[in-house]
């Protein structure tokens, strides 16, 4: 997302925070609202090379002949997450099994078991995507995890869930190729270099 980092909103005492990210979502139409570990995560509208990364892959996906009828890829599947009550994350984009639905758990969230593969594409925020969202997605049992790294011009494959953390995380730079799992249900290459370069802002 760009613009200015996610805002953070915590408090000592234990209410339902799903309210107040509702009123944020209401007010501010295009923001992303995740709550995760009982904190409040707002992330501004995303920029266009944000969404050019996003559609860059798809074409990737789409192209590694997911299977109809058994996986889907979309963007925004809000996926719930076992560190708190009422946590949850709305990834930048999932490949899940194709009978997501039958998986609702609660306030538009999924059971993470549905989940192949999340990707989160970074702008101000990389430190919540390589932290927060890493410990969350690891305890959600989440097996493939992909960051965009536009910061620092890098993606990120993480692997192998395991009490909360990524027993595999390899860093790949320009000039290198990250072969996804085959688990996702598709065979899938990114060239770091390309998609690198399609979340560079072209002003």
């Amino acid at each position: 997302m760009s613009g200015t980092p996610a805002e953070v909103v915590a408090c000592d005492t234990w209410f339902s925070l799903t309210p107040i990210a509702d009123e944020i979502m209401e007010r501010h139409p295009g923001y992303r609202v995740e709550i995760i570990g009982g904190h409040l995560l707002v992330t501004p509208v995303p920029d266009a090379p944000h969404a050019r990364v996003l559609s860059d892959i798809m074409v990737l996906l789409f192209g590694g002949e997911l299977h109809p009828g058994e996986t889907l890829a979309a963007q925004k599947i809000a996926i719930w997450l076992p560190t708190g009550p009422e946590d949850y994350a709305v990834p930048d984009l999932v490949v899940v099994n194709d009978d997501i639905e039958d998986h609702y758990v609660q306030n538009n969230t999924y059971d993470p078991a549905c989940f192949r593969l999340v990707l989160e594409v970074t702008s101000g925020n990389w430190k919540d995507d390589l932290g927060t969202k890493a410990g969350a997605y690891a305890l959600a049992g989440v097996p493939v995890y992909v960051v965009v790294d536009r910061a620092h011009q890098r993606i990120h494959l993480l692997t192998e869930p395991s009490e909360g953390r990524y027993a595999r995380h390899r860093i790949h730079s320009p000039g290198e190729t990250v072969t996804l799992p085959d688990s996702i249900g598709a065979k899938v290459t990114l060239d770091v270099a390309a998609i690198i370069e399609a979340g560079r802002p072209r002003r």
